[in-house]
């Protein structure tokens, strides 16, 4: 059971299950197609709000809300992505700077 709570989805403790055996038989591949997913999803968010701004900028917008709601999904997505970014590149220069 999934739920969608403002675009961000929650996961059942049995969907969490399962996970943890598909990331025991391949946990590589499962991360990387997470992650492939969230940046087209990254992608796409911000596609939207490139198309949100050139409908503001020539007058085509009809509705203003949706155009800033749209512009604000794409940022605090971005956001978002960026954050895990700095984190995966400070777990990983940490892992190289641990001595075996």
């Amino acid at each position: 059971m999934t739920n969608n709570i403002n675009g961000v989805s929650g996961t059942s403790t049995a969907e969490l299950l399962k996970q943890k055996d598909q990331v025991k038989s391949g946990g590589a591949e499962v991360f990387a197609e997470h992650l492939k997913s969230a940046l087209n999803e990254v992608n796409e968010l911000q596609e939207n709000s490139e198309s949100a701004v050139a409908d503001l900028a020539t007058g085509q917008v009809k509705d203003l809300h949706q155009a800033a709601m749209a512009i604000g999904k794409a940022e605090t997505n971005m956001k978002l992505m960026l954050e895990i970014r700095n984190k995966a590149l400070n777990a990983y220069k940490e892992l190289g700077r641990t001595q075996l």
